[in-house]
């Protein structure tokens, strides 16, 4: 479990860092060729490749997700399992008395 959890920690963590690394780049102009453009060129692209950043971590975590193997199969609670299989041989309450009222009447 705590596998999960560190995955999912992980995950998120870089999916805040990685966009806001990128608007950096950008503002500071760190990324070469980033001062060539116009101001509107920049924020339009550091925003396109921001977004694209989180989609692409989102789905390498959904890959990761699907490629884990589950490590036992689940397994239903016995208390429930039992309950349930005495609630079907029970008979309800209107079958009792559908054959009471049976029982006196001879055709």
């Amino acid at each position: 479990m705590s596998a999960v959890i560190t995955k999912f920690a992980v995950t998120s963590m870089v999916m805040w860092m990685a966009p806001v690394a990128i608007m950096y780049g950008f503002i500071y102009q760190i990324f070469p060729g980033v001062g060539q453009l116009s101001p509107s060129a920049q924020t339009m692209a550091s925003g396109f490749l921001a977004v694209i950043s989180v989609n692409l971590v989102i789905g390498f975590y959904i890959y990761m997700a699907m490629k884990e193997t589950p490590h036992q199969e689940p397994q239903p609670d016995p208390t429930f399992l039992a309950n349930a299989k005495a609630s079907i041989n029970q008979p309800t309450s209107s079958q009792v008395s559908d054959d009471s009222h049976g029982k006196g009447k001879v055709e």
